[in-house]
């Protein structure tokens, strides 16, 4: 996962032959797409086609769909561009610029500052940072933190809020498999949604988009994924990691499996409830499985020795390093600092993290309120969500008009609100004033129909009018996020000031671990741009050769033989085309590219940068890797960008698009 500023050229040219030219890396760079909801996507025509994953445009489906029309189940295709329909809330961003900015805010920290005075510190040059770039070049200007701390840079994204959907195939084929194929290979997945960027009310003419390839990918042949992976743990101390394993997963686990079961069982009694949580309960479906993988690799005596080892290891080569013992010190401190987050993370997790209120209406309900409290102080002194070079993205979600439906919103609070009682008792002074006398499931009720926050014109008019005005309209959600918000905040002050000891102290061990290894090595996952390479490769599971592409003639059998049911089944129009379809043409295909959450929907190229296929998901073998990687099995998923066409073609009749996808073609 290299950040483009730094990729490793040299290791590709003396393992592969190929050379990474600055003005490929740019084009790719600028091709390259984030969305905010969470996944990539790539600009692939000159008139601003993004082309990401059906499941990463699925909550924009989700908020164009209705009772009347279900999109996100039933496919969408625009026939002409004044058909393509605009999304409610989405933000796409695309990265101009890295800066590296580690020296100015490292130097903003006075030299034996409190932990206390640090945090205030790193985000007022963090803010200030910021807002001079947003100000100077109008781009979306985010300074993030690499390497636990070792390292600053100043991203600049281009950013777009009028993005228009243009095709979505039918669900059952886009996550053909469901569930239970999910992280499994073979696969047969048409896992792909279009979209069009506008600006000024016309579709946007990208400078830079990608190609699509002539024969897509090909056994054996170096490919790239350009993406924004979320969140890796690769460089977390053993202590970090022991919490992970014995304290932050399995209380995610714990709350996944509870939240499944509830929206399953509100979902199964009507057509309509099941629409309306679909895509919360594909999330949590999928989050579970993911967790599931990587807890069970921290679970693994083999695994996590190894971990141990490689720490003892290093610790080793620091004594004979200059300012070694600074180095080993900073990991005592990481360690005493897990610990006092871990004294009170469930607390934190519960109020501050709003678990005990999960729903759109308190999410909205505390914005509101903070707002009202942040906006009036000094950009450098806010919370980082609300600083000025935040506010346009900020605006345009807090002013969104999506959907939000109360029967679901009561069953998510009474199923909250319960757990919070569970957690901490009946007799919890903060229990008590939460509920008022009342059940979980009557307070949620009294909560979302007694509130107004799910009124757009309500949250602009008190959004507007300050904390007076939030003060005054004495909405009972925003009255309950006003309960427990001083002690929300008091325990994400401790967090912080945690936080900013163990970034610190990573900013010690990166140094020493630069001068021990050398600057070759890649920071963890921010849900920033990289780049990560490897061949079109299969792989060996029981004794089984696997094979690195699969056919479209494996999606009918696989169908067949499941009873063309649920969730192997497929549209009716899909198995009355069968004849039509070439069925031996490439479906899904691995590569041993390193790839986690957040890398769904990004682009896979060729050495020529051209479009072969998109990261969809990752094999069983690859849950490891957030805590580490190893491409003897680890495999990434992409649809085969042949897959996409055929099924444009065949499937859908949309030769409008595949002619505008293959426009640009070599």
């Amino acid at each position: 996962m290299w950040l483009f500023s730094a990729p490793p050229r040299e290791e590709i040219q003396a393992k592969y032959g190929f050379e990474i030219t600055d003005a490929w890396l740019n084009h790719l760079m600028k091709s390259s797409v984030r969305f905010n909801s969470g996944g990539s996507g790539s600009f692939v025509s000159a008139d601003g086609l993004v082309v990401t994953n059906h499941h990463v445009a699925a909550d924009a489906i989700q908020k164009l769909s209705s009772e009347e029309h279900n999109y996100l189940r039933d496919g969408f295709l625009a026939k002409t561009q004044a058909d393509e329909l605009k999304c409610v809330d989405l933000e796409l961003n695309v990265l101009q610029s890295i800066e590296d900015v580690t020296t100015r805010v490292n130097a903003a920290i006075p030299v034996g500052a409190t932990s206390e005075a640090a945090v205030a510190a790193r985000r007022k040059v963090m803010a200030e940072i910021e807002k001079e770039s947003l100000e100077k070049t109008g781009l979306r200007s985010d300074v993030v933190t690499l390497y636990q701390g070792g390292a600053y840079h100043l991203y600049r994204f281009k950013k777009y809020t009028d993005v228009r959907l243009v095709f979505a195939p039918e669900l059952s084929v886009a996550f053909f498999g469901g569930d239970p194929d999910n992280f499994e290979y073979p696969r047969y997945n048409l896992d792909v949604a279009f979209l069009r960027v506008y600006e000024n009310g016309q579709p946007v003419k990208p400078a830079n988009y990608l190609k699509w390839s002539k024969v897509g990918a090909q056994d054996g042949e170096l490919a790239f994924v350009s993406g924004h992976p979320g969140t890796t743990r690769r460089l977390l101390t053993v202590p970090e990691l022991e919490y992970i394993r014995d304290n932050q997963y399995p209380f995610q686990l714990e709350l996944l499996k509870r939240r499944e079961v509830a929206l399953l069982a509100w979902s199964g009694r009507s057509s309509e409830n099941a629409r309306r949580a679909r895509d919360e309960l594909f999330g949590i479906q999928n989050t579970r499985k993911a967790r599931d993988g990587a807890l069970a690799a921290l679970q693994d005596p083999e695994f996590f020795e190894a971990k141990v080892a490689a720490e003892a290891a290093f610790k080793k080569q620091l004594k004979d390093v200059k300012d070694g013992a600074e180095a080993l010190a900073a990991f005592d401190r990481i360690a005493e600092a897990q610990k006092k987050i871990a004294a009170i993370v469930t607390r934190h997790r519960f109020l501050e993290s709003g678990l005990a209120f999960n729903s759109e209406s308190f999410a909205l309900a505390r914005e509101l309120l903070r707002a009202g409290v942040e906006r009036a102080k000094p950009n450098g002194e806010r919370l980082k969500e609300f600083t000025d070079s935040r506010r346009e993205s900020f605006e345009q979600e807090l002013f969104s008009d999506k959907p939000i439906y109360a029967d679901l919103e009561i069953v998510l609070l009474s199923d909250a609100l319960s757990y919070f009682v569970e957690k901490f008792g009946a007799n919890d002074p903060l229990v008590k004033q939460v509920l008022a006398g009342k059940s979980p499931r009557v307070r949620a009720a009294e909560l979302i129909n007694g509130t107004q926050v799910r009124d757009v014109a309500f949250r602009r008019k008190l959004y507007e009018g300050g904390a007076s005005a939030v003060t005054a309209a004495k909405d009972p959600m925003i009255e309950l996020a006003r309960l427990v918000d001083d002690e929300a905040r008091a325990l994400r002050k401790i967090v912080e000031e945690q936080d900013e000891i163990k970034q610190q102290a990573q900013a010690v061990i990166g140094k020493a671990r630069f001068a021990v290894q050398g600057t070759g090595t890649y920071p963890d996952a921010t849900f920033t741009l990289r780049l990560s390479y490897g061949p079109v490769k299969g792989y060996e599971e029981n004794g089984v050769q696997v094979p690195s592409i699969t056919q479209l003639s494996g999606l009918f059998e696989r169908s067949e033989k499941q009873g063309n049911k649920d969730p192997f089944e497929l549209p009716a129009h899909w198995h009355a085309k069968k004849s039509a379809f070439d069925l031996t043409t490439p479906a899904n295909f691995v590569t041993t590219c390193d790839i986690i959450g957040g890398n769904s929907g990004s682009p896979t190229v060729n050495t020529a940068g051209e479009f072969i296929g998109i990261i969809f998901d990752g094999n069983i073998q690859s849950l490891v890797s957030d805590f580490g990687y190893d491409d003897k099995q680890s495999r990434a998923l992409s649809v085969h960008s042949a897959f996409i066409i055929e099924a444009l073609r065949k499937a859908y009749d949309a030769t409008p698009l595949v002619n505008e996808i293959l426009n640009g073609r070599r």
